[in-house]
């Protein structure tokens, strides 16, 4: 019988043991990964695009493209398309992000030789009908409405458009970008970017032979466009300000949000400064929140992240504070930054901050999804497997003064870009 009275004996993690992925390439120069694990007939498939260069001119064309690809084909309408798919007991989903879009699969293996030309029709046909479309810009409008009367919306905004400067990860939309949203434009956008040669297929679950045989016969003859996708992005300019604050007389809370252009998951730091990260405000027990929420009493919530994007990255902290409270606020989160270029972390704090983080990566890898999950992360990055390795063996090693040292070359609290939007 289990004995209670006893907790269980201390393991550390010693290594993290990740699924080696197959790959292929299409005749079309289509990418294919798969992960094969389990035995529920059940597949995830991923078609994963690189976004086109950023136009100025239409910044909203990747994102409206692909929330719009299920919206119709010349054969098919959004209903049908809706309902084909929910017949079969699958799930469809279209995900936008700033480097990549993606258009997401879920269907049972028996199922496959219905659902996967439903995908094949809407990845070579998708039309952006005109009523769709301006259902769809309506829509955005009103959602865009409704945010932009919200102060941490307002303050994220602010501070991607100062890290980033006018940039795809700068871009915040306006109501009148959508309006500016073309049907002509979209379906050129859609024939460039949405082309095998600029597809990345990432297939998990139960990959047998059978399998890897329907999605040949599905896509093996799905073809290129004349006009090679542009994924380029210009480079990054900050903006040269570095206080932004935008005043809500009748404000009951400040958002804050400040930080600084940071290097990404490709540089050799990384690691390190994910750990640096954790112990500032990466987790519920971290200094922030020690400080600001439990002993303060400033906010419900207080936390700090590193973004890492394809051509850049950014270290930010982020809270809503009592407005009559805010100029303090700001005062201690400088303090903990100050603390961790002048002192040494404890071992104990250390220790605690290390088995959190190997923790949360082992808790993350929970089926064979997760595992696709981790393989994107480094494979986007331009990393291999290797990475999860070297981030272990980091995690576990980095000491007290390395973390030290990094605070102080990475963190001038002066050069932080800082957003309030409420009082101050």
């Amino acid at each position: 019988m289990l004995n209670r009275t006893t907790a269980p004996e201390f393991q550390a993690i010693d290594h993290i043991n990740l699924i080696e992925p197959g790959h292929t390439v299409l005749p079309n120069g289509c990418q294919v990964y798969w992960f094969n694990s389990g035995d529920q007939e059940l597949v995830r498939m991923e078609w994963i695009f690189g976004n086109l260069r950023f136009d100025v001119a239409k910044p909203l064309l990747n994102m409206a493209v692909n929330t719009m690809l299920t919206e119709g084909t010349s054969t098919l309408s959004a209903a049908e398309i809706a309902d084909k798919i929910d017949y079969y007991g699958a799930f469809l989903q279209a995900e936008y992000g700033y480097d990549q879009s993606n258009l997401t699969l879920y269907s049972l293996n028996r199922h496959l030789d219905h659902t996967l030309p439903v995908i094949l029709d809407v990845l070579t046909d998708s039309q952006f009908p005109e009523k769709e479309l301006d259902t769809f810009i309506r829509n955005q409008q009103q959602k865009l409405q409704v945010s932009l009367q919200k102060n941490d919306i307002l303050a994220r905004r602010a501070f991607n458009k100062a890290v980033y400067g006018n940039s795809i990860y700068g871009q915040s939309a306006e109501a009148a970008d959508y309006q500016q949203l073309q049907r002509a434009d979209m379906l050129s956008h859609f024939k460039q970017m949405y082309q095998p040669a600029n597809c990345t297929l990432v297939v998990a679950g139960k990959v047998d032979d059978d399998t890897l045989q329907r999605i040949t016969s599905a896509f093996g003859s799905w073809t290129n466009t004349a006009e090679q996708a542009d994924t380029t992005q210009p480079l990054l300019t900050p903006q040269t300000e570095r206080f932004y604050f935008t005043e809500k007389p009748d404000a009951l809370q400040s958002a804050i949000r400040m930080g600084i252009p940071m290097v990404n998951r490709a540089h050799p730091d990384f690691p390190a400064l994910q750990v640096l990260n954790t112990v500032l405000g990466g987790y519920f027990g971290s200094r922030l929140m020690n400080n600001i929420r439990e002993d303060k009493g400033y906010t419900y919530g207080i936390g700090s992240g590193i973004s890492s994007l394809k051509h850049g990255g950014a270290f930010f902290i982020a809270t809503e504070v009592g407005a009559d409270v805010c100029r303090s606020a700001v005062s201690e989160i400088e303090k903990e930054i100050n603390l961790l270029k002048t002192e040494l972390i404890s071992e104990g704090e250390l220790s605690l901050v290390r088995n959190y983080m190997l923790g949360s990566l082992l808790g993350s890898l929970e089926n064979v999804f997760s595992h696709a999950d981790k393989f994107k992360n480094a494979y986007f990055s331009g990393l291999t497997y290797e990475y999860y390795t070297r981030y272990t063996h980091i995690i576990k090693t980095v000491t007290a003064e390395e973390l030290r040292q990094l605070a102080n070359q990475y963190w001038n609290f002066d050069e932080f870009y800082k957003v309030i939007v409420g009082k101050y």
